[in-house]
């Protein structure tokens, strides 16, 4: 640690002083990038009364942060390596809070949907450099399992946090407040975090390679267009071409990555069992999850008429079993093995999720909180392991990248998950018959038809209402049936795929 202009590159493999002080100081990012993607869900309806986006639009704002950081998360790891990942951290900060006032402020759909992905943009350079930064400070195992299970305690906090506070600010103040808080997050992150961090980077980086950057951002944003576009509108011609210049791309990218001598992305990671069985787990997990996760903050508020506030107390059990489950995930990681806590999490998840299918708009609280509570316990076991089986197979020069590796499987799963089981629930939400002489509009999502109702007769408005929340809850059956399969499926192929793998060793 120190308070120079030009601090010292971190190398040897001595406990840091100061260390948890610096652990500290990442988990504000991990706290910032948590809050906002948990707020955006609460702020969907107000959003959507506000804005009047269709319903491609509001997936679309719902999805496009994910598309743009899971399309950079490599090239800005790989950027932090080279650079230093102290340097990129602070820079994405202070870009991530003046975004975050664009979308504050945003005034219509396409606006809204354009300061998602700039925040995307920033958001990309903050993951990867803080597991790269706790790669770097805590070299012994245990250490390290502790130190990576309190940065994703944080991010299960943040998720509690993130709905309890957006939910008050909803209540007082407009939409656009809850996105105004990540402002005095990043400012503590940037001031605290440039005097306590250590700056860190690969002493043999080689050059950063803009034709790989090209061919990342294109094929991933290509592949997941074309997913959501064919899930949304079935097979099209743009969907064909973009999925086709996507793979194309990707293809072009492996191929780089093989002959450079110093690649933006070392693949062969990926022949490393343990290395790839991690990353799958990952993106399928979260794909699974994100039908629920997505509209979960309408349902409650839309369906069952909760304030925003108590809308954000209901969704607290998920992230209290994810905090106190993350904390324990090390040591039951070695107790038992990695495979059997990984696979146990996700076979609970997808059993929370199997349950969700018979939730109805009359459903008691006792249900719900107690299938969120499971989920939120899988996901804390589940993916505080695999982070940390994630960081212990590469070498430190590589921390930054490979940490790309892994929350890009995460941000391509929430953005491939919104875009199949998002359209799932909006495809069955447009087929309910509406009242005779109701707009149309009421068919594009369900803030609109909540809106439309408010100002129509009584016994009309109770029909419209009656008939949408179903469709609304119908189509929420269809995504957490579809992601309960997805996770039973994950849960099976971990056992396998983390076969040996053990949390005692480092690279």
């Amino acid at each position: 640690m120190t308070g120079t202009l030009r601090p010292a590159v971190v190398t040897g493999t001595e406990p840091r002083p100061g260390r948890w002080l610096a652990l500290a100081v990442l988990t504000l990012a991990v706290l910032l990038v948590a809050v906002d993607a948990t707020v955006l869900g609460l702020a969907t309806p107000f959003i959507s009364e506000d804005l009047h986006p269709s319903g491609t639009e509001l997936l679309w704002i719902g999805d496009v942060y994910s598309f743009v950081i899971a399309g950079l998360l490599v090239s800005m790891g790989s950027l932090g390596d080279r650079v230093g990942r102290k340097r990129v951290l602070l820079w994405g900060a202070t870009a991530f809070g003046a975004l975050s006032v664009l979308n504050a402020y945003a005034t219509t759909p396409g606006l809204m949907i354009l300061a998602r992905a700039l925040l995307g943009v920033a958001g990309a350079t903050l993951m990867p450099a803080t597991l790269g930064l706790i790669r770097t400070l805590f070299h012994d195992p245990r250490e390290r399992s502790l130190a990576v299970g309190v940065w994703g305690a944080t991010a299960s906090a943040g998720t509690a946090v993130g709905p309890i506070v957006g939910g008050f600010l909803l209540e007082h103040f407009w939409w656009g407040s809850v996105f105004l808080i990540n402002l005095p997050v990043t400012a503590l992150l940037v001031l605290v975090g440039a005097r306590t961090l250590p700056e860190s980077r690969d002493p043999r980086p080689g050059p950063w390679d803009l034709m790989s950057v090209a061919l990342s951002l294109t094929g991933m944003l290509g592949v997941v267009y074309a997913v959501k576009e064919t899930a949304t509108h079935g097979p099209t011609a743009p969907a064909l071409a973009a999925g086709t210049l996507g793979a194309a791309a990707l293809y072009g990218f492996v191929r780089r990555q093989l002959a450079l001598p110093t690649p933006l992305l070392d693949v062969r990671l990926f022949r490393r069992r343990g290395f790839g069985g991690a990353v799958l787990a990952d993106l399928l997990t979260v794909l699974g999850m994100s039908g629920l996760v997505f509209f979960l903050s309408q349902y409650l508020q839309l369906v069952q008429g909760r304030h925003p506030f108590e809308a954000g107390l209901a969704e607290l059990p998920a992230a209290v079993g994810a905090v106190g489950a993350g904390l324990l995930a090390g040591r039951a990681a070695r107790r038992f093995s990695v495979r059997a806590v990984v696979s146990a999490g996700l076979a609970a998840i997808g059993l929370a999720l199997a349950a969700l299918t018979t939730i109805s708009a009359s459903t008691g609280y006792p249900l719900l909180g107690a299938a969120l509570l499971i989920v939120g316990i899988g996901a804390g076991f589940s993916f505080t392991v695999t982070a940390d089986v994630i960081l212990s197979t590469v070498p430190k020069n590589q921390a930054g990248a490979a940490s790309a590796v892994s929350e890009t499987a995460y941000e391509l799963g929430a953005a491939l998950g919104i875009a199949l089981l998002g359209s799932i629930v909006t495809a069955s939400y447009r087929n309910f018959a509406a009242p005779p002489g109701t707009p149309k509009t009421v068919h594009e999502s369900l803030g609109a038809a909540v809106e439309t109702a408010g100002n129509m007769p009584p016994k009309t408005a109770e029909a419209l209402l009656e008939a949408s929340r179903e469709a609304f809850v119908h189509g929420l059956h269809l995504a957490c049936g579809a992601g309960a399969v997805v996770l039973l499926a994950t849960a099976i192929a971990a056992w396998f795929l983390l076969r040996g793998q053990r949390l005692d060793k480092c690279f």
